[in-house]
């Protein structure tokens, strides 16, 4: 049996079905440095927990062959840098529906003394886990970036190609191809896609059924139609199958047009604008110079990914709070939240790097002066900062760490929930 799913998983890699190896050698970040998007491992698989104030979480990694329900959750970090796209536009972890199936750009972690995920051999992703194959816990879990389906393809310049549909009862089965938008020659090989009447389907400012369409006669009451290679994006989750069907996903939402592909990234972009200004931008220092009584005068690199109108608000003469941050993101210093023990100072400088800018950096550097430096600004470290034109709010208490004291603040334990 064994042998059946290998055989059936090298059937699935020929079409490109599962997780591929995007570097051909396993890649370590340094601390201080983006790491290229090139030498990052490539996977995908189906969003079953997150941690989202520890920004960690757990996926149902698509492997090379076996019965894809078996396959145990694969715990992920995010990088303090890592970028997660939603519908197009910036998210964070909690903005995400779990079963949602994501792409994964990922590295071994960069210091396993302080992983906030189990750390694996590094050959981890070419061992056989019994019937679920090679491939579904890859030792690269620390995340560069992470997108779903939608926002993977207007990356790449991809669209999903419909060929035919079979409809009963308002559910059914789609065949359909990723291929280039831009057309030409294509290696793509035909998935079967399942979806149902809660299929969201999108056009223009619509958002319709499954039975709409069949009302409006576009879609078959019964049986099959032939749909010409009609380009969509499709949202990709995972239900469980019957027996005997080793892989297949489910479609939870239909985007017909430019138009309402726009408007779904333009709300989770002001969902996550909204975010940001609350939590406060992520970035790491470059420098500090310091000077006599607490003074310094600190450079930061803004981390990428954001919408540009949050960088804008970073100006030159305008002031500043910075505040210490774990690798996680989590503020780490204040009892009563993150604008309790931050540094605050003017904006000396704002600049733009020239050139490429690697996946997880803004390019945007600033520069800050502060008559009393925190320990946790410091060079190579992550920090929160936030300019005084964003609302000074307050945030849960599971999003900051106190005095950074206790571990149990990094990562709760079951103590954590009260006893009988």
């Amino acid at each position: 049996m064994t042998r059946l799913f290998l055989a059936l998983g090298a059937a699935l890699l020929a079409v490109g079905l599962y997780a591929t190896a995007a570097a051909d050698e396993p890649f370590r970040p340094e601390p201080g440095k983006f790491p290229p998007l090139e030498k990052a491992y490539s996977y995908r698989g189906e969003l079953v927990f997150v941690d989202h104030v520890n920004r960690r979480g757990s996926l149902r990694v698509q492997g090379a062959g076996g019965t894809y329900f078996r396959n145990a959750p694969h715990p992920f970090a995010m990088l303090p840098y890592g970028i997660v796209r939603y519908h197009g536009a910036p998210a964070d972890l909690r903005d995400i529906p779990l079963g949602t199936v994501l792409r994964v750009r990922a590295f071994l972690p960069p210091d396993p003394k302080t992983s906030a995920v189990p750390v694996l051999p590094v050959d981890n992703k070419d061992k056989i886990a019994g019937y679920s194959g090679t491939g579904v816990a890859p030792a690269e879990n620390h995340v560069l970036l992470l997108e779903d389906e939608p926002s993977y393809c207007l990356r790449e310049g991809m669209v999903w190609k419909l060929k035919e549909l079979n409809l009963d009862k308002n559910a059914g089965m789609i065949v359909a191809s990723c291929e280039p938008k831009a057309g030409g020659d294509s290696k793509a090989g035909e998935d079967k896609l399942t979806f149902d009447a809660a299929t969201r389907i999108w056009r223009g400012r619509e958002c319709l059924g499954v039975a709409d369409l069949i009302a409006e006669g576009t879609w078959p009451a019964n049986g099959k139609k032939s749909l010409d290679g009609q380009a969509v994006l499709l949202g990709i989750t995972w239900k469980p199958t019957p027996d005997g069907v080793f892989t297949r996903f489910h479609i939870s939402d239909i985007w017909l047009d430019d138009a309402a592909m726009q408007r779904a990234a333009n709300t989770q972009t002001e969902t996550h604008k909204a975010f940001i200004r609350s939590r406060w931008m992520p970035a790491w220092v470059d420098a500090v110079e310091y000077g006599k009584f607490g003074r310094a005068t600190v450079t930061m690199t803004l981390f990428g990914g954001m919408d540009a109108s949050l960088y804008a608000d970073f100006q030159k003469g305008g002031s500043l709070a910075v505040n210490g941050s774990e690798n996680t993101l989590k503020h780490a210093g204040g009892a009563y939240g993150p604008a309790h023990m931050a540094s605050k100072g003017p904006i000396l400088n704002v600049t733009k790097q020239s050139g490429d800018v690697p996946l997880g950096s803004s390019g945007i550097q600033i520069q800050f002066e502060t008559d009393l430096i925190i320990e946790g600004i410091r060079p190579t470290r992550v920090v929160r900062v936030c300019p005084s034109v964003w609302p000074q709010v307050q945030v849960p208490r599971e999003e900051y760490m106190n005095d950074s004291s206790n571990p149990e603040d990094r990562f709760p334990t079951p103590a954590i929930f009260p006893k009988d």
